[in-house]
């Protein structure tokens, strides 16, 4: 991620960005909405923050080796997995 806004920390903006997710979850829980879409909706959060979490806190980033795919990789992974599960339960 490029610092765009000066004196601001990349890791500052992405604990933004992960508290901003966490709050939308949050309220998509709070308003009771339901649905596949919604599913996947809050599946996607949940991923964007680990990818987040992997690549800025976890320091994986900066790994020139394999290593910094292992994150991303489960991440996709078992997102599929949980994405085919909830699709073939809902009827599709």
């Amino acid at each position: 991620m490029q610092n765009y806004l000066p004196g601001i920390r990349p890791c500052s903006i992405v604990y933004l960005l992960l508290i901003l997710l966490s709050v939308l979850t949050w309220s998509v829980g709070v308003m009771g909405l339901d649905g596949l879409t919604v599913i996947l909706l809050v599946l996607g959060f949940s991923l964007l923050k680990g990818y987040f979490i992997g690549e800025y806190y976890m320091g994986l980033k900066r790994v020139s080796s394999a290593w910094r795919y292992v994150i991303p990789v489960w991440l996709l992974v078992t997102g599929s997995l949980i994405c085919v599960a909830f699709y073939l339960s809902s009827g599709g």
